[in-house]
Protein backbone atom coordinates (compact mmCIF):
# COMPACT_ATOMS: atom_id res chain seq x y z
CA UNK A 1 0.00 0.00 0.00
CA UNK A 2 1.36 3.43 -0.97
CA UNK A 3 1.74 6.27 1.51
CA UNK A 4 -1.21 8.13 -0.06
CA UNK A 5 -3.43 5.05 0.16
CA UNK A 6 -2.42 4.44 3.77
CA UNK A 7 -3.19 8.06 4.61
CA UNK A 8 -6.63 7.83 3.00
CA UNK A 9 -7.44 4.62 4.86
CA UNK A 10 -6.32 6.15 8.15
CA UNK A 11 -8.40 9.25 7.46
CA UNK A 12 -11.53 7.22 6.76
CA UNK A 13 -11.00 5.17 9.91
CA UNK A 14 -10.59 8.33 11.95
CA UNK A 15 -13.75 9.81 10.41
CA UNK A 16 -15.81 6.67 11.00
CA UNK A 17 -14.49 6.29 14.55
CA UNK A 18 -16.25 9.50 15.56
CA UNK A 19 -19.84 8.52 16.46
CA UNK A 20 -21.06 12.12 16.22
CA UNK A 21 -19.81 12.38 12.64
CA UNK A 22 -21.35 9.03 11.73
CA UNK A 23 -24.71 10.13 13.13
CA UNK A 24 -24.51 13.43 11.23
CA UNK A 25 -23.80 11.54 8.00
CA UNK A 26 -26.82 9.33 8.68
CA UNK A 27 -29.05 12.34 9.32
CA UNK A 28 -27.87 14.04 6.14
CA UNK A 29 -28.45 10.83 4.19
CA UNK A 30 -32.07 10.89 5.37
CA UNK A 31 -32.34 14.58 4.44
CA UNK A 32 -31.00 13.89 0.95
CA UNK A 33 -33.38 10.95 0.59
CA UNK A 34 -36.29 13.17 1.62
CA UNK A 35 -35.12 15.79 -0.85
CA UNK A 36 -35.11 13.30 -3.71
CA UNK A 37 -38.43 11.66 -2.85
CA UNK A 38 -40.49 14.38 -1.12
CA UNK A 39 -42.99 14.62 -3.97
CA UNK A 40 -43.71 10.90 -3.74
CA UNK A 41 -43.69 10.25 0.01
CA UNK A 42 -45.68 13.31 1.07
CA UNK A 43 -49.09 11.87 2.06
CA UNK A 44 -51.05 14.99 0.98
CA UNK A 45 -50.79 17.70 -1.61
CA UNK A 46 -48.93 20.57 0.06
CA UNK A 47 -51.54 23.11 -1.08
CA UNK A 48 -54.61 20.99 -0.29
CA UNK A 49 -56.82 23.40 1.70
CA UNK A 50 -59.22 21.78 4.18
CA UNK A 51 -60.55 24.61 6.34
CA UNK A 52 -62.90 22.42 8.46
CA UNK A 53 -59.83 20.50 9.64
CA UNK A 54 -57.67 23.56 10.30
CA UNK A 55 -55.35 23.62 13.34
CA UNK A 56 -55.76 19.92 14.08
CA UNK A 57 -53.15 18.56 16.47
CA UNK A 58 -50.76 15.75 15.38
CA UNK A 59 -52.60 12.48 14.80
CA UNK A 60 -52.46 9.25 12.84
CA UNK A 61 -53.97 11.00 9.82
CA UNK A 62 -51.80 14.12 10.04
CA UNK A 63 -48.52 13.25 11.76
CA UNK A 64 -47.47 16.87 12.26
CA UNK A 65 -50.99 18.29 12.50
CA UNK A 66 -52.54 20.83 10.16
CA UNK A 67 -52.06 24.58 9.71
CA UNK A 68 -54.52 27.46 9.70
CA UNK A 69 -55.85 26.42 6.28
CA UNK A 70 -56.06 22.73 7.08
CA UNK A 71 -52.97 21.85 5.04
CA UNK A 72 -50.90 18.87 6.20
CA UNK A 73 -47.82 20.18 8.04
CA UNK A 74 -45.87 16.93 7.57
CA UNK A 75 -46.18 17.10 3.79
CA UNK A 76 -45.22 20.78 3.78
CA UNK A 77 -42.17 20.14 5.98
CA UNK A 78 -40.96 17.42 3.60
CA UNK A 79 -41.28 19.67 0.56
CA UNK A 80 -39.88 22.61 2.55
CA UNK A 81 -36.72 20.62 3.36
CA UNK A 82 -36.43 19.82 -0.34
CA UNK A 83 -36.69 23.49 -1.28
CA UNK A 84 -34.22 24.64 1.39
CA UNK A 85 -31.59 22.06 0.48
CA UNK A 86 -31.95 22.80 -3.24
CA UNK A 87 -31.42 26.51 -2.63
CA UNK A 88 -28.45 25.81 -0.34
CA UNK A 89 -26.73 23.42 -2.74
CA UNK A 90 -27.10 25.66 -5.80
CA UNK A 91 -26.06 28.82 -3.96
CA UNK A 92 -23.03 27.21 -2.32
CA UNK A 93 -22.01 25.61 -5.64
CA UNK A 94 -22.07 29.09 -7.17
CA UNK A 95 -19.97 30.44 -4.29
CA UNK A 96 -17.47 27.57 -4.61
CA UNK A 97 -16.96 28.02 -8.35
CA UNK A 98 -16.66 31.81 -8.29
CA UNK A 99 -14.93 32.15 -4.92
CA UNK A 100 -12.35 29.42 -5.50
CA UNK A 101 -11.62 30.84 -8.95
CA UNK A 102 -11.00 34.29 -7.50
CA UNK A 103 -8.98 33.00 -4.54
CA UNK A 104 -6.76 30.66 -6.54
CA UNK A 105 -5.95 33.26 -9.19
CA UNK A 106 -5.25 35.92 -6.56
CA UNK A 107 -3.06 33.63 -4.47
CA UNK A 108 -1.17 32.10 -7.39
CA UNK A 109 -0.43 35.17 -9.50
CA UNK A 110 -0.34 37.77 -6.71
CA UNK A 111 0.55 41.35 -7.64
CA UNK A 112 -2.14 43.71 -8.89
CA UNK A 113 -4.56 40.82 -9.49
CA UNK A 114 -4.37 39.82 -5.84
CA UNK A 115 -4.76 43.44 -4.71
CA UNK A 116 -7.84 44.09 -6.87
CA UNK A 117 -9.60 40.81 -6.08
CA UNK A 118 -8.96 40.97 -2.36
CA UNK A 119 -10.07 44.59 -2.05
CA UNK A 120 -13.40 43.63 -3.62
CA UNK A 121 -13.62 40.70 -1.20
CA UNK A 122 -12.81 42.98 1.74
CA UNK A 123 -15.59 45.38 0.74
CA UNK A 124 -18.09 42.51 0.61
CA UNK A 125 -16.89 41.30 4.01
CA UNK A 126 -17.67 44.73 5.44
CA UNK A 127 -21.39 43.94 5.20
CA UNK A 128 -23.15 41.40 7.42
CA UNK A 129 -24.10 38.32 5.38
CA UNK A 130 -27.86 38.58 5.87
CA UNK A 131 -27.89 42.35 5.34
CA UNK A 132 -26.06 42.01 2.02
CA UNK A 133 -28.39 39.20 0.95
CA UNK A 134 -31.40 41.34 1.85
CA UNK A 135 -30.03 44.21 -0.23
CA UNK A 136 -29.49 41.98 -3.26
CA UNK A 137 -32.97 40.44 -3.01
CA UNK A 138 -34.53 43.87 -2.50
CA UNK A 139 -32.87 45.10 -5.70
CA UNK A 140 -33.59 42.03 -7.86
CA UNK A 141 -36.95 41.09 -6.35
CA UNK A 142 -38.00 38.07 -4.25
CA UNK A 143 -38.05 34.54 -5.60
CA UNK A 144 -36.16 31.23 -5.63
CA UNK A 145 -33.63 32.22 -8.30
CA UNK A 146 -32.90 35.55 -6.64
CA UNK A 147 -32.47 33.84 -3.28
CA UNK A 148 -29.97 31.38 -4.75
CA UNK A 149 -28.03 34.21 -6.40
CA UNK A 150 -28.05 36.40 -3.29
CA UNK A 151 -26.83 33.63 -0.96
CA UNK A 152 -24.25 32.54 -3.52
CA UNK A 153 -22.87 36.07 -3.81
CA UNK A 154 -22.59 36.67 -0.07
CA UNK A 155 -20.72 33.38 0.50
CA UNK A 156 -18.34 33.85 -2.43
CA UNK A 157 -15.86 36.00 -0.41
CA UNK A 158 -15.53 33.24 2.20
CA UNK A 159 -14.41 30.68 -0.38
CA UNK A 160 -12.17 33.28 -2.03
CA UNK A 161 -10.28 33.85 1.22
CA UNK A 162 -10.00 30.15 2.04
CA UNK A 163 -8.77 29.33 -1.48
CA UNK A 164 -6.32 32.24 -1.51
CA UNK A 165 -4.81 31.36 1.87
CA UNK A 166 -4.39 27.71 0.88
CA UNK A 167 -2.95 28.64 -2.52
CA UNK A 168 -0.39 30.99 -0.95
CA UNK A 169 0.83 28.09 1.17
CA UNK A 170 0.91 25.48 -1.61
CA UNK A 171 2.60 27.65 -4.24
CA UNK A 172 5.71 27.84 -2.02
CA UNK A 173 6.13 24.06 -1.97
CA UNK A 174 9.24 22.65 -3.68
CA UNK A 175 7.28 20.57 -6.20
CA UNK A 176 5.64 23.74 -7.54
CA UNK A 177 9.06 25.37 -7.97
CA UNK A 178 10.33 22.26 -9.75
CA UNK A 179 7.37 22.31 -12.14
CA UNK A 180 8.10 25.92 -12.99
CA UNK A 181 11.78 25.13 -13.52
CA UNK A 182 11.04 22.40 -16.07
CA UNK A 183 8.73 24.76 -17.96
CA UNK A 184 5.29 23.58 -16.85
CA UNK A 185 2.50 26.02 -17.74
CA UNK A 186 0.25 27.83 -15.30
CA UNK A 187 -2.78 25.68 -16.15
CA UNK A 188 -0.82 22.49 -15.52
CA UNK A 189 0.49 23.73 -12.16
CA UNK A 190 -2.94 24.93 -11.07
CA UNK A 191 -4.65 21.69 -12.10
CA UNK A 192 -1.93 19.26 -11.03
CA UNK A 193 -0.52 20.83 -7.87
CA UNK A 194 -2.57 23.73 -6.53
CA UNK A 195 -6.22 22.61 -6.72
CA UNK A 196 -5.72 19.00 -5.49
CA UNK A 197 -3.83 20.28 -2.45
CA UNK A 198 -6.39 22.87 -1.34
CA UNK A 199 -9.42 20.58 -1.57
CA UNK A 200 -9.40 19.70 2.15
CA UNK A 201 -10.15 23.17 3.57
CA UNK A 202 -12.66 23.78 0.79
CA UNK A 203 -14.60 20.60 1.62
CA UNK A 204 -14.83 21.62 5.26
CA UNK A 205 -15.92 25.15 4.31
CA UNK A 206 -18.53 23.76 1.92
CA UNK A 207 -20.14 21.68 4.67
CA UNK A 208 -20.27 24.66 7.03
CA UNK A 209 -21.53 27.00 4.30
CA UNK A 210 -24.37 24.64 3.43
CA UNK A 211 -25.55 24.90 7.02
CA UNK A 212 -25.49 28.70 7.00
CA UNK A 213 -27.05 28.82 3.53
CA UNK A 214 -30.05 26.89 4.86
CA UNK A 215 -30.34 29.38 7.71
CA UNK A 216 -30.04 32.29 5.28
CA UNK A 217 -32.76 30.88 3.04
CA UNK A 218 -35.04 30.36 6.04
CA UNK A 219 -34.40 33.94 7.20
CA UNK A 220 -35.15 35.42 3.77
CA UNK A 221 -38.31 33.33 3.42
CA UNK A 222 -39.38 34.31 6.94
CA UNK A 223 -39.13 37.94 5.86
CA UNK A 224 -41.12 37.25 2.71
CA UNK A 225 -38.16 37.74 0.36
CA UNK A 226 -37.18 34.13 -0.30
CA UNK A 227 -39.28 31.26 -1.61
CA UNK A 228 -42.71 32.61 -2.42
CA UNK A 229 -46.11 31.05 -1.65
CA UNK A 230 -47.74 28.74 -2.51
CA UNK A 231 -44.45 26.80 -2.58
CA UNK A 232 -43.74 25.61 0.97
CA UNK A 233 -40.71 27.01 2.77
CA UNK A 234 -39.61 26.21 6.31
CA UNK A 235 -38.92 29.87 7.03
CA UNK A 236 -42.30 30.97 5.70
CA UNK A 237 -44.04 28.23 7.70
CA UNK A 238 -42.49 29.59 10.89
CA UNK A 239 -43.61 33.09 9.93
CA UNK A 240 -47.18 31.88 9.32
CA UNK A 241 -47.23 30.17 12.71
CA UNK A 242 -46.70 33.39 14.68
CA UNK A 243 -50.39 34.07 15.17
CA UNK A 244 -51.08 30.51 16.34
CA UNK A 245 -48.27 29.81 18.79
CA UNK A 246 -50.60 29.11 21.72
CA UNK A 247 -53.23 27.32 19.62
CA UNK A 248 -51.05 25.22 17.32
CA UNK A 249 -47.48 24.85 18.59
CA UNK A 250 -46.77 22.19 15.96
CA UNK A 251 -46.90 24.77 13.15
CA UNK A 252 -43.60 26.26 14.35
CA UNK A 253 -41.98 23.35 16.19
CA UNK A 254 -41.75 20.87 13.31
CA UNK A 255 -40.37 23.27 10.63
CA UNK A 256 -38.01 24.74 13.22
CA UNK A 257 -36.82 21.28 14.25
CA UNK A 258 -36.20 20.37 10.60
CA UNK A 259 -33.99 23.45 10.19
CA UNK A 260 -32.19 22.84 13.49
CA UNK A 261 -31.42 19.16 12.83
CA UNK A 262 -30.25 19.74 9.25
CA UNK A 263 -28.01 22.69 10.16
CA UNK A 264 -26.58 20.86 13.17
CA UNK A 265 -25.80 17.78 11.04
CA UNK A 266 -23.91 19.88 8.47
CA UNK A 267 -21.94 21.64 11.22
CA UNK A 268 -21.01 18.38 12.93
CA UNK A 269 -19.98 16.87 9.61
CA UNK A 270 -17.81 19.93 8.97
CA UNK A 271 -16.13 19.47 12.35
CA UNK A 272 -15.51 15.79 11.61
CA UNK A 273 -14.07 16.53 8.18
CA UNK A 274 -11.82 19.21 9.66
CA UNK A 275 -10.43 16.70 12.14
CA UNK A 276 -9.62 14.30 9.30
CA UNK A 277 -8.44 16.70 6.59
CA UNK A 278 -6.41 19.07 8.78
CA UNK A 279 -3.05 17.35 9.46
CA UNK A 280 -2.55 19.23 12.74
CA UNK A 281 -5.98 18.26 14.04
CA UNK A 282 -5.53 14.65 12.91
CA UNK A 283 -2.14 14.41 14.62
CA UNK A 284 -3.54 15.82 17.87
CA UNK A 285 -6.47 13.39 17.87
CA UNK A 286 -4.28 10.38 17.09
CA UNK A 287 -1.81 11.39 19.83
CA UNK A 288 -4.65 11.81 22.31
CA UNK A 289 -5.98 8.36 21.52
CA UNK A 290 -2.56 6.77 21.70
CA UNK A 291 -1.86 8.21 25.17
Amino acid sequence: MTDDSATRVASWRLLLSNPVTVVSVGVLAVVVLVTLTAGWIAPFDVNDVDVPNALQSPSGANWFGTDELGRDVFSRVLVGIQASLRVAVVSVAFAVVVGVGIGVLAGYFGGWLDAVFMRVVDVMFAFPVLLLALAIVAILGPGVTTTMLAIGIVYTPIFARVARASTLSVRLEPYVAVSRTIGAGHLYILGRHILPNIVGPLIVQTSLSLAFAILSEAALSFLGLGIQPPQPSLGRMIFDSQGFVTLAWWMAVFPGTAIFVTVLAFNLLGDGLRDVLDPKQRTMIEARRAS
